[in-house]
């Protein structure tokens, strides 16, 4: 981010919020403890990039984290922050599993050219450059890492942004990627089916894949506190099948779940959806099957 406060506040709010505590009473939760990050410039750098070193302290510190779980026979759980822990998160699997596929389950493609982007933060761009789009022009870690994904281990649930993306002069990954389904494609055959299809195609092009969530592919009505709602989107019944699914298939390595503004949830409303949502899923793969 530009400014301090935000989203950079998401990890704090929502463990004051109870996040461990719920986590913990629905199944055999261990917290590890926060990532030791550091505070953004608000410039961006020669990438185009926001907030470069810390970017790639945020890679560093996300990859040895996984690592480290995995390592462990856990099935690591990321929560709070902002999308670039997913490129952490799949160099883990690279490194664990020597390829890794990713199950996106977002309102944004988040495949902008860095110089492209309005703003320059990498949540903006963090497809492109797991997906190597970018060329060498990155910061470290990243100009050694990427590319860390193929199009065809790559999976997209709930996307709506295409129009915008056209209409600024990008081009979407529809037909680029694995499997591609919009929010209404989704709605229309079902999250679970969706999310069936999509962890067939990884399982069939990657040893292991890593499920992200970003809350934004919520309608808005459901969850207010993201800095870049648009209409549509999934609701939390659907999105808790999607998470369900995939945390519970044989490939699945560890998930992601972020994007959550404190500064737009006084009332922490928000945040207590939240972690009630993160206690269901716990709750729901600790269930025999």
């Amino acid at each position: 981010m530009a400014k301090p406060g935000g989203i950079a506040n998401a990890v704090r709010v929502l463990r004051e919020a109870g996040l461990v505590e719920r986590a913990a009473a629905s199944g055999d939760v261990r917290d590890a403890g926060d990532l030791e990050l550091l505070v953004g410039t608000g410039m961006r750098g020669p990438s185009g990039l926001l907030n470069e070193h810390a970017l790639g302290r945020l890679v560093t510190v996300t990859r040895e984290a996984v690592v480290a779980s995995v390592d462990r026979g856990r099935q690591p759980l990321l929560v709070g922050g902002d999308c670039p822990v997913l490129l952490g998160a799949l160099a883990a699997g690279r490194e664990r599993r020597e390829e890794c596929g990713l199950l996106l389950v977002d309102g944004h493609e988040d495949a902008w050219p860095p110089r492209l982007s309005p703003t320059g933060e990498a949540s903006d761009s963090e497809i492109g450059i797991a997906l190597g789009l970018f060329g060498d022009d990155l910061p470290e870690p990243l100009d050694r890492l990427t590319p860390l994904l193929a199009p065809r281990s790559l999976a997209m649930l709930g996307p709506r942004d295409r129009r915008e993306i056209e209409q600024a002069g990008g081009v979407s990954l529809e037909g680029t990627a694995g499997v591609f389904h919009d929010d209404e494609m989704v709605r229309a055959r079902t999250a679970v089916a969706s999310a069936r299809e999509a962890v067939e195609v990884l399982a069939k092009s990657s040893p292991a894949f890593w499920t992200h969530i970003d809350l934004d592919v919520l309608v808005t009505e459901d969850l207010a506190a993201v800095d870049y709602p648009q209409p549509g989107g999934l609701d939390w019944g659907q999105l808790l099948e999607i998470a369900t699914y995939a945390l519970a298939a044989p490939g699945c390595l560890g998930a992601s779940v972020v994007i959550y503004n404190p500064d737009l949830d006084p009332e922490r409303v928000a945040a207590e959806r939240i972690v009630e949502f993160v206690g269901d899923l716990v709750a729901a793969l600790s269930k025999p099957p």
